[in-house]
């Protein structure tokens, strides 16, 4: 091990040691708690604003608010186009009296095309507050907002930097950002990143990530021979048939190779309803946890896709890596301790160390280096994500607040 790694193991691990029977911090814990009407209604603003990661109209509003609110908490902001052009980054900068690098990460960009509101609308039923994006990620945007405002009424400055990232783009894979997030993390001791805990109507308790899958996209593409569908269908070679043929063929084909999850999700061909269709293609999910998974997998598609239904179509496979897996070591189990003993002062709230999950992050960028120490998932409970009629959980706010604020006080004392 690095003596570099070896120290910053060693502080760590000194963290949760000495975290053991804390007593809670009162004027942080009432301070959460008077802030919890104005995140849940900062949570309506933001959702208010559609900003799908296909909607740049929308993305650059959201920029825009996110953009006044950290320039309203003294940050310097600066504005960065992201590299394919899909929206923008946001880097807060604030300078402190203390000795530590402190990165706080989460994005603006939500999975839903504009006019969702319409038949999704933000509305409040007993704990759990409802509208598009508002747990992935709106609600992580939520937290670090408030938890620096919480610190700034408190005066803290135990801190050399302190780095607030905002991306426009994660839910494309952080295509035009994960390396401006992978550079910037490497300057930082610790990377916070703030996507979402699972409700604890799913998973019975909050948590934190230890480690997420990396992503990338497989496709398929398969060429076969046009011809009139009526008149002379015999002399075409239906590529629509064979790409389906060959869906079906691979679909369960990662089953067997450890590291990798593989699910098809689109697929298209021809464009008239009497011609046989000459080209096909179909992409796919691809999760990996595993190094060596991604060239297996290749590997195994192109042997599989030999195996033809359509005689003289070709097919041809590509895969294109995305997202880095995040893989969390000692440093991350150790601050996740200390995440733990933090909710412990709240009269013994339990907080779970999830091991890991398929759902790629940009932990994966901040974590590529090795240099910085990184736990992700502290935004709010909630679930459906994802899906339709997407929630936090309102109890879950102050929790997170109180965790963030104290995390952030006992890196900056260390």
């Amino acid at each position: 091990m690095k003596p570099s790694l070896c120290r910053s193991l060693l502080a760590a691990l000194a963290i949760a040691a000495g975290s053991a029977g804390a007593a809670t911090d009162e004027k942080l814990l009432a301070a959460a708690r008077a802030a919890e009407p104005a995140v849940i209604e900062s949570l309506k603003e933001m959702v208010s604003i559609e900003s799908g990661t296909m909607d740049l109209p929308g993305l650059g509003r959201m920029t825009d608010y996110a953009e006044r609110r950290l320039k309203a908490l003294g940050l310097q902001v600066e504005r960065r186009p992201s590299s394919t052009g899909k929206g923008e980054m946001l880097i807060g900068r604030l300078q402190g009296s203390g000795r530590r690098k402190l990165m706080l990460i989460a994005h603006l960009d939500t999975i839903y095309w504009p006019g969702t509101l319409a038949t999704q609308p933000i509305k409040l039923e007993g704990n759990r507050l409802y509208g598009p994006g508002i747990a992935d990620d709106k609600g992580g945007v939520a937290v670090i907002l408030h938890s620096l405002d919480i610190l700034r009424a408190a005066g803290w400055r135990d801190h050399a930097q302190l780095t607030v990232l905002f991306n426009a783009d994660e839910e494309s894979q952080s295509a035009g950002s994960g390396e401006t997030i992978a550079v910037v993390a490497e300057q930082h001791d610790v990377v916070l990143s703030y996507e979402p805990t699972a409700a604890k109507a799913v998973a019975k308790a909050e948590g934190v990530l230890l480690a997420a899958a990396g992503t990338a996209t497989v496709t398929m593409t398969v060429k076969g021979r046009a011809s009139h569908a009526g008149a002379a269908p015999e002399q075409g070679r239906n590529a629509l048939i064979e790409l389906a043929h060959q869906i079906g063929q691979t679909a369960d084909i990662a089953k067997g190779i450890a590291g990798a999850q593989l699910n098809w999700t689109e697929a298209s061909s021809g464009k008239v309803r009497n011609q046989i269709p000459d080209l096909g293609s179909a992409s796919a999910d691809l999760r990996l946890t595993a190094a060596d998974a991604a060239p297996k997998l290749e590997a195994a598609l192109k042997a599989q896709v030999a195996q033809r239904k359509v005689p003289d179509t070709e097919t041809s496979i590509a895969i294109h890596i995305g997202r880095p897996p995040f893989a969390g070591d000692a440093r991350t189990l150790a601050l996740a301790q200390r995440a733990q003993a933090i909710y412990a002062e709240l009269d013994g709230r339990p907080l779970t160390l999830v091991p890991g999950t398929g759902g790629g992050t940009d932990a994966g960028y901040a974590s590529r280096s090795g240099k910085p120490v990184v736990l992700e998932s502290l935004g709010l409970a909630g679930w459906g994500y994802h899906a339709k009629d997407e929630y936090i959980e309102i109890d879950s706010i102050v929790p997170r607040l109180y965790l963030t604020t104290r995390l952030l006080m006992d890196l900056g004392r260390d």
